[in-house]
């Protein structure tokens, strides 16, 4: 990947990125959380969504996450998503080069969010890494609690509805 004008990989600052997803029902109401790390400081996000899907809110974690960065980063974004790491890291490629259609002809699911996706980790230098969810590592399980609190308020109507995963939202920020 090429550095965005006037940084080198060497000067970005380094993130570590948890990222969940979590929906009651599928679909159903779902939310999203995101633990952010650099250095000694720390940030957690939360969102919700009415009516949305599992892979949706997956992939709403990432965007936010990469979003709520405020310069060019190298990344280390963990999802127990094999769907989100796979799609972003391996499949995009021969979407984009089949204008967002799968190979059997079919339509991308998550297209619009995909296309995010992709746009923002085209500002980063990004790892993806996968790991098994809820099996102990602490940052995941985190992410998952948040996706969890976020249903939970957001159907108290303590967090409004961001279904699309439009660069406008609303974020909690702990």
């Amino acid at each position: 990947m090429i550095a965005p004008e006037g940084t080198t990989e060497g000067t970005r600052p380094e993130v570590e990125i948890h990222t969940d997803g979590a929906c009651r029902g599928n679909p159903g109401p779902g939310g999203w959380g995101v633990v952010l790390r650099y250095g000694s400081h720390a940030r957690q996000l939360c969102g919700f969504a009415a009516h949305t899907t599992n892979n949706r809110m997956e992939m709403l974690a990432a965007i936010r996450a990469l979003v709520a960065l405020k310069r060019s980063c190298r990344v280390r974004l963990v999802t127990d998503s094999a769907y989100v790491k796979d799609g972003i890291t391996r499949w995009i490629h021969t979407w984009k080069r089949h204008r967002w259609h799968k190979k059997d002809g079919g339509a991308v699911r998550n297209a619009d969010l995909w296309q995010r996706l992709d746009q923002l980790t085209g500002q980063h230098v990004v790892h993806w890494e996968w790991v098994r969810g809820h099996a102990g590592n602490p940052d995941n399980e985190l992410a998952d609690q948040l996706a969890r609190q976020a249903i939970d308020m957001g159907l108290k109507g303590e967090l409004p509805s961001d279904p699309d995963g439009s660069p406008v939202g609303t974020l909690l920020e702990n």
